[in-house]
């Protein structure tokens, strides 16, 4: 730099001692300082804008190089590092002291609202909690949000199917002991007098036979009765072909048929498709084919029609029995109802459980069941229509 040439200081300028600013020339001759910066040059200037780091006057100070373009000058300004650092620490300090004092106040009302939102889950889950273990009534909440309403239909649609579970148990264990007392209480007087008798005959073994046979038909169709239910049917319907049902329970109780040299006779459709739960539909057939041979007396005739109808399937069976008095087409529906008591006109025994499965499952597949008297045969005619599904297709 040019020695003789003195730069001016700017004394009057109002300024901090903690900072400082310097003009050279392109030739690193020194035209101005401020009055507390160095006359020499603190590194070498040669990009025109630069930030460093330098040491002077014992402390450690940042500096900021700018070039002017114009007037071919460059300008260095400077801070002192510590009160960059203490005002940054001022800023930093003022802006977190807001946010530590907020943080409790908005913890507060966030606790208080989550309190008041989870309010109605509190008391839901406290009504469940506080329920017995045989208190399967519906949930009942005043003022019930929308985000818990549908929670608390699908409870009590829960607790709805799940008191149903329980009445069928119950039903079921009523029906039992209902229906094999009066059995058991038979063989059991049978086997006391086979007991005490000097000389068992083939009748009195027959007839403990038919008593052992009776109640094992009876425990088969209470068993078939509860097997069948709602939800059950709903998620165990498949396509089938509901012809070939028939077929197959005409071929396996022929053996039946045929010791009473009775005449059975299928006609209608070759195919009909149709949804529905196999097994609970085979059940169905399979008690009116027994019941239509049961009642059918000896060389009688039982004819099955099953055909496709605009609205579905219709299954017919119609027999020569004796049939079934027009006031008694809805009693016979009922559970363990029997015609004049324990026996039949025909003189055959029953249980009475026959029709009341084949109800519940007509029930179960949205069917119609329709009794009357069969004008070819003059006996009992049963008729069910069965609805179609749209995407089972009988082309």
């Amino acid at each position: 730099a040019n020695q003789n040439t003195q730069p001016r200081v700017a004394t009057t300028f109002e300024q901090s001692p903690t900072v400082f600013f310097q003009i050279w020339s392109d030739d690193l001759t020194l035209l101005a300082r401020s009055i507390n910066a160095p006359n020499q040059l603190l590194f070498n200037v040669d990009i025109a804008i630069n930030y460093k780091d330098v040491n002077f006057n014992g402390y450690r100070w940042r500096t900021f190089t700018l070039r002017d373009q114009s007037l071919n000058r460059w300008v260095i300004t400077g801070e002192r590092a510590d009160i960059r650092y203490s005002l940054a620490e001022t800023v930093v300090t003022a802006s977190i002291i807001p946010i530590v004092l907020a943080i409790p106040i908005a913890s507060f009302i966030i606790w208080v609202a989550i309190g008041l939102g989870l309010k109605p889950l509190k008391e839901l889950t406290g009504q469940l909690n506080n329920k017995q273990a045989d208190d399967l009534s519906p949930v009942e909440m005043k003022d019930t949000p929308e985000e818990l309403t549908q929670l608390v239909i699908t409870t009590n649609a829960l607790l709805k199917r799940l008191n149903a579970a329980f009445m069928r148990e119950q039903q079921f264990s009523a029906d039992a002991a209902h229906e094999l007392r009066t059995p058991i209480s038979a063989l059991k007087v049978q086997i006391h007098n086979l007991q005490k008798s000097e000389h068992i005959d083939d009748s009195d073994l027959q007839a403990l036979a038919d008593g052992i046979e009776r109640m094992g038909h009876v425990i088969e169709q209470i068993l078939s009765l509860y097997r069948h239910s709602p939800d059950q049917a709903i998620f165990k319907q498949t396509e089938i072909d509901f012809c070939a049902i028939v077929q197959d329970i005409i071929a396996s109780g022929y053996e039946q048929i045929a010791s009473k040299e009775q005449q059975i006779s299928m006609t209608g459709s070759d195919s009909c498709l149709m949804k529905g739960n196999q097994f609970a539909l085979e059940t169905l057939v399979q008690n009116l084919v027994t019941n239509a041979c049961k009642y059918t007396p000896e060389k009688g005739e039982i004819m099955i029609d099953v055909k496709q109808t605009t609205p579905g399937i219709r299954l017919t069976v119609e027999d020569s029995g004796s049939g079934i008095h027009e006031n008694e087409h809805k009693r016979v529906f009922e559970r363990f109802y029997r015609i004049n008591g324990d026996r039949h006109d025909s003189g055959t025994r029953g249980c009475g459980l026959g029709l009341a499965i084949v109800q519940h499952i007509v029930t179960l597949h949205g069917a119609q069941i329709v009794l009357d008297r069969s004008t070819r045969l003059n006996g009992l005619r049963v008729v069910i229509d069965f609805p179609q599904h749209e995407e089972v297709n009988n082309d």
